[in-house]
C-alpha cells in the first residue's frame, strides 16, 4: 500500500473511543490503524497523534489519553487542540512544514466532527490526502447509525478531498 509523507491519527483517546457510547467497530479500526502505524515506522515516516482538549478531555486525565491499544512511542508527534479543526491554533502546520509534508494519511475519530473538519481544512491548504477505508469511526447520532455515518462521509471524501488506498 502507498504511504503518504506522514500518518495523522485524530482523537483516538479513551474518552472519545471508549466513552459511555464506544465508537463503532473499534477493534477492527484499531487493527487497521496499528497496521498503518507499523508501515510508517518501518519506512521511518513521522506519525502525529492529535488529542482533543475540553471540559471532558482534560490534559493528563484518563479520558484524554490515547487508547492503550494504539501503538504510540515517545518519538511520535503529539498535537493538542481545542477545536474540531486540527489546524486551528495548534502547531500541526509547523510540524508538517518542518517535515516537508505534501501528502497526509488521515484516520481517527469522530468521523463527522474532527476527522471531517481536518480533512477539509488540510485539503484547502493544498495537502494531498489519503485514507484506508475503515480507519475513521464514530458513534450513532440522531440521524444515522455509526456504520451509515462512516459510509456517508467516506463517499463524500472519495475523489473530492482524498483518495482511498
Amino acid at each position: 500500500m502507498l504511504l503518504a509523507d506522514v500518518l495523522l491519527i485524530i482523537d483516538f483517546q479513551n474518552g472519545v473511543c471508549k466513552g459511555s457510547t464506544p465508537v463503532a467497530d473499534l477493534r477492527n479500526c484499531i487493527s487497521k490503524i496499528n497496521k498503518r502505524i507499523e508501515m510508517y515506522r518501518q519506512s521511518e515516516k513521522p506519525i502525529i497523534f492529535v488529542q482533543h482538549n475540553d471540559n471532558e478531555l482534560v490534559k493528563g486525565q484518563a479520558d484524554w489519553l490515547i487508547i492503550d491499544d494504539i501503538n504510540t512511542t515517545d518519538n511520535d508527534y503529539y498535537v493538542q487542540k481545542t477545536h474540531a479543526n486540527s489546524f486551528f491554533k495548534t502547531n500541526l502546520k509547523t510540524i508538517l512544514d518542518e517535515n516537508n509534508v505534501a501528502a497526509i494519511e488521515i484516520c481517527g475519530a469522530q468521523t463527522e466532527y474532527c476527522v471531517d473538519t481536518t480533512i477539509k481544512m488540510a485539503h484547502g491548504l493544498g495537502y494531498k490526502l489519503q485514507m484506508v477505508r475503515g480507519t475513521a469511526t464514530t458513534i450513532a447520532n440522531d440521524y444515522m447509525d455509526a456504520k451509515t455515518t462512516n459510509s456517508f462521509y467516506e463517499n463524500i471524501w472519495n475523489h473530492r478531498f482524498l483518495e482511498f488506498v
